[in-house]
């Protein structure tokens, strides 16, 4: 009974770590089932949405239930915990190696601190302006609006958790500073200013995973989370149309 239940945290916590990291559904659901299925469980059952995981070691087995609340970005733990499933699959590591080393993964602060977060927020923005086809005098101001943004949606979320109100914020202060710096001279085209600048919002990784669970079968998560890039992208363009619509 021991080693049962320490088969289920193991595989219930790399799970939990990889969901909450922003990994696709059925990617949790295939390292649950390798992990277990290297120590010894013979038909183990997972299921993975966006905000819960459920295993159990058997069809009929007792099933264990975990809900997730909040997801980020973090693809260094998602390949952390890629790297001792395939080393739990060698026989490599026991139970309690594995779990103490996913213990540590869970715990740790592998994301960059926001400071880093907001310059390279700020690098994209004004990279992104000029690809999509702004002048160099549009760099310095979508950069700026783009950090301007990002820190806004980074600070608002800590007050209140709730994301697409974070994002709409972020995008209200993108629209309102390319504004000022389009009044006060600086840069030449207002929307080349603003696209650049929204662009670190952009639920790209909510889209892609989007597609790859579709394609992979797992219809709910994929609805699910496509909805979710859905209403993101409606709060970033809501945010900015609230400065437009004033112009």
């Amino acid at each position: 009974m021991f080693e049962q239940i320490t088969i289920e945290k193991v595989c219930i916590l790399a799970g939990k770590i990889m969901l909450v990291s922003g990994a696709e559904t059925y990617r949790v659901e295939d390292t649950m089932d390798r992990i277990s299925t290297a120590f010894g469980v013979k038909n183990p059952q997972s299921y993975a949405t966006p905000t819960g995981i459920s295993f159990s070691l058997d069809i009929a087995g007792t099933s264990n239930f975990l809900r997730v609340t909040n997801r980020s970005t973090d693809l260094h733990k998602i390949a952390e915990v890629n790297n001792i499933s395939r080393k739990i699959t060698a026989g490599e590591l026991d139970i309690k190696e594995a779990y103490e080393q996913l213990e540590k993964i869970d715990q740790a602060k592998l994301t960059f601190p926001a400071w880093a977060q907001i310059l390279a927020a700020a690098l994209v923005s004004g990279c992104f302006a000029i690809m999509f086809g702004g002048t160099w005098n549009d760099f310095i101001p979508s950069s700026i609006a783009g950090a301007f943004g990002f820190a806004g949606m980074l600070g608002f979320e800590r007050v209140i958790e709730i994301r697409f109100l974070a994002e709409f914020f972020g995008a209200f202060l993108i629209g309102l500073s390319a504004l000022l710096f389009l009044y006060c001279g600086f840069g030449n085209a207002l929307d080349k200013t603003i696209i650049g600048a929204v662009m670190p919002l952009v639920p790209g990784l909510h889209i892609t995973n989007a597609i790859r669970d579709l394609m992979a079968g797992h219809l709910v998560s994929g609805l699910s989370k496509g909805v979710e890039a859905l209403l993101t992208a409606f709060a970033i363009g809501a945010g900015v149309a609230l400065i437009i619509a004033f112009v």
